[in-house]
């Protein structure tokens, strides 16, 4: 009797465990060793099933195994490519969502894609993001002719240049909704209203503890609310 018992727990086991992998409505809970499809992400849905636009269906004369095909073909500024009923399509490259490079996601983040290093059901990225100010001309003030990223203008009668430069930045993606914002304890708190306990635990610290732990409650909220991925061949878990 206690060989049989020890069979059925076992059994329970193992079932919960494959439970946790994959649901009855067929999708597989996502993991580090997730490998998204390689292709260009049109839009959000996309993304969520995993399913982008394939290299062989995008117009190009670049190398399809050319290790920076889709920095290079993104440098353009469209995109062509053949649609589901074979369509020839045009799509400016400001309105791709992203794209997917031997398994690791990138998104657009203004005029650049940035790999997305930490996924969940929040994302965690660090992106450049591009800044501009005015600087005057006058003798004083240093010659920018030379500086690649100024732009030459006029205000009130006096010339000025648009310098641009560039600043690392913390971002979440929202993967319920798509949403991009900054990483800061406002976002945070409007993200874990989900999880009421977590939230409570994270409102519940002061404002310095917040912004030290801030991550840590990150973590904690994608291991309550996991992940999931559409389970089909398309989508292999290896």
């Amino acid at each position: 009797m206690e060989r049989i018992l020890s069979l059925v727990c076992g059994l329970v086991m193992f079932i919960g465990v494959q439970a946790q992998q994959a649901d009855t409505s067929g999708m597989i809970r996502y993991t580090p060793e997730f490998r998204f499809q390689d292709g260009l992400f049109l839009n959000f849905d996309q993304v969520k099933s995993n399913a982008p636009l394939p290299k062989s269906r995008i117009l190009t004369t670049l190398d399809y195994n050319d290790d920076d095909f889709f920095s290079r073909l993104l440098q353009e500024k469209n995109v062509y490519y053949y649609d589901d009923l074979g369509t020839k399509q045009a799509l400016q490259v400001s309105k791709i969502w992203g794209y997917a490079r031997n398994g690791m996601l990138y998104i657009r983040v203004g005029n650049e894609f940035d790999r997305i290093t930490f996924i969940g059901s929040i994302c965690h990225f660090i992106a450049n993001v591009s800044n501009y100010s005015n600087r005057y001309n006058d003798p004083y003030m240093t010659d920018f002719s030379y500086n690649p990223y100024y732009y030459n203008n006029y205000r009130y009668g006096y010339p000025y240049n648009q310098v641009e430069t560039k600043d690392m930045q913390q971002f979440l993606l929202d993967f319920e909704t798509g949403k991009v914002m900054n990483f800061d304890v406002k976002s945070m708190e409007a993200l874990l209203t989900r999880d009421p306990q977590l939230y409570d635990e994270f409102t519940g610290l002061s404002g310095k503890k917040q912004k030290q732990l801030k991550f840590l409650y990150l973590r904690k909220f994608n291991e309550h609310h996991p992940l999931y991925f559409p389970n089909n061949l398309k989508n292999p878990i290896q």
